[in-house]
């Protein structure tokens, strides 16, 4: 078909290509997840972001992949008049569970009871 015969060697060098190639495609992923794994062992308070961007950083040049790999060593400043330093410390550590997969989902909302069609109070 191809006007040669393929003989061992041939072989040999496509799975040698194809060994590379996939072991490139590994050292790539590992490389791309890595500020954002540092970012959520550290419990950094940005850390999805940090991983985003260590993910779309590293392909068009390594600048953004750089700057999140610095970014996941030092967190930001938490400048946040929603809540109280505990409450933000408690929400960080929810996102944190909720980014390491330690969360199935949501908290659930608190049950309420249903007040007895008797006498407006609710049943015990």
């Amino acid at each position: 078909m191809l006007g040669f015969e393929l003989d061992f060697w041939d072989y040999a060098t496509f799975a040698t290509a194809l060994l590379a190639g996939v072991a490139g495609l590994m050292i790539y992923v590992w490389i791309a997840g890595l500020p954002g794994r540092i970012a959520l062992a550290r419990k950094h308070p940005e850390a999805e972001a940090v991983k985003l961007l260590g993910w779309a950083g590293l392909l068009p040049t390594i600048y953004p992949w750089v700057q999140a790999f610095i970014w996941a060593f030092k967190p930001t400043e938490i400048i946040d008049i929603r809540r109280f330093p505990r409450a933000e410390a408690r929400a960080i550590d929810e996102e944190i569970a909720r980014l390491g997969g330690k969360v199935d989902g949501p908290p659930t909302s608190p049950v309420v009871e249903a007040p007895s069609p008797q006498d407006g109070r609710p049943q015990t």
